[in-house]
């Protein structure tokens, strides 16, 4: 990028400051240049942003005070705030999120003996309208934007580290939103959190989850990603998933199956099936049987998910034995399938429950 078009983007009286954290490098280096500063101060700057997760450009020590003070009078810096907080007494911690411009966002940390997961927000709502999910029944209000992605795992590890004394394990974009209807943001935000200038984690650690978008599930498969992709299934026939996800409608069982070949052929990565049992609705050996057959095409690993009741529907979980009856039946047939337990169902922090409900009081941490 020239010189040039990194002057244009630089703010005049009129305009308002861009966000230094949309920037690369290398546009940060130029724009260093165009102000008169070495470009070196660039990357020191963008070690700050990243690495060190500043929040202000005062924390920024080993620059000088006049530059500190030319990088706030030149750019922005727009970092989340933590809204509320609830812990779960099964150790779940729930963030309420702010966003600078006074949206609200979910992110949760699920501890477990042997990892710490960050489960992020990748949209404010959500435009699916999926009938079990209570984030599907809120209006989408807009992309959320790769630093405050970033952010989000930021503030989640550190609450790791504070109340469990170890660093995030894990990432998964399974809260608000579908991270394919965001996806440049959200691949960028993959390559920061994976950044030898970031936080230098494995792809291997990041799953990010669709409800199902044929033609970016393809377009993964182009990019050749690295990281893990979750489907959120719930249903192996397409009249039953009609009825639940207004997405199958578009996006029909045969495209996911063409579309998940595809990416694995392209990236040679396990995919990952999502399926929520709802009593006696997909829960039946038939079901199960429909799954099997739909899932056997690919190199996969189920997920079977407890259903998380929401006010907004009127789902219910099926009976321990029929979980069990239906986890087997795909483990007879050579499927790897792990029951998921659902953690923080009473600060309604568990799957398919977040939608920026406010915490009672007695319920915030200190």
């Amino acid at each position: 990028m020239s010189k040039t078009s990194i002057r244009i983007n630089l703010p005049t009286l009129e305009d308002k400051k861009p966000d230094i954290r949309k920037m690369s490098l290398e546009e940060l280096k130029m724009a260093f240049l165009d102000m008169g500063e070495k470009s070196f101060r660039a990357k020191q700057v963008y070690e700050w942003l990243w690495k060190k997760a500043a929040q202000d450009f005062d924390t920024m020590s080993n620059l000088s005070k006049s530059l500190r003070e030319n990088l706030k009078n030149t750019f922005d810096l727009r970092p989340l705030q933590i809204d509320d907080l609830q812990k779960s007494k099964d150790g779940t911690v729930k963030s309420i999120f702010k966003l600078h411009d006074g949206h609200l966002i979910e992110g949760v940390l699920i501890p477990t003996e042997t990892r710490m997961t960050a489960c992020i927000s990748s949209q404010v709502g959500c435009s699916l309208a999926c009938k079990f999910c209570a984030t599907g029944y809120m209006d989408k209000k807009r992309n959320v934007e790769a630093a405050e992605i970033y952010d989000q795992v930021i503030a989640i590890d550190k609450q790791a580290q504070a109340h469990f004394g170890k660093s995030l394990t894990n990432i998964v974009f399974m809260g608000m939103g579908e991270p394919l209807l965001n996806y440049r943001e959200v691949l960028r935000s993959v390559d920061l959190l994976c950044s030898p200038e970031g936080l230098n984690m494995s792809p291997r650690r990041i799953t990010v989850s669709t409800a199902g978008i044929a033609k970016m599930i393809r377009r993964l498969g182009d990019d050749k990603v690295r990281f893990n992709l979750a489907l959120s299934l719930h249903a192996a026939d397409d009249e039953k998933r009609d009825r639940i996800m207004d997405i199958n409608d578009s996006n029909n069982l045969q495209a996911l199956s063409e579309a998940l070949t595809y990416f694995y052929q392209q990236t040679q990565n396990r995919i990952t099936f999502e399926y929520i049992l709802f009593h006696r609705f997909n829960d039946s050996l038939k079901d199960a049987e429909n799954l099997y057959k739909f899932v056997r095409k690919h190199p996969a690993r189920i997920n079977i998910i407890e259903y998380n009741p929401i006010s907004e529907a009127n789902f219910m979980r099926p009976e321990e034995d029929k979980i069990d009856s239906f986890a087997a039946y795909l483990i007879d047939k050579g499927i790897r399938t792990t029951v998921r337990r659902s953690r923080g169902k009473d600060i309604d922090a568990a799957c398919g429950q977040l939608a920026n409900k406010k915490p009672q009081k007695e319920a915030l941490l200190s």
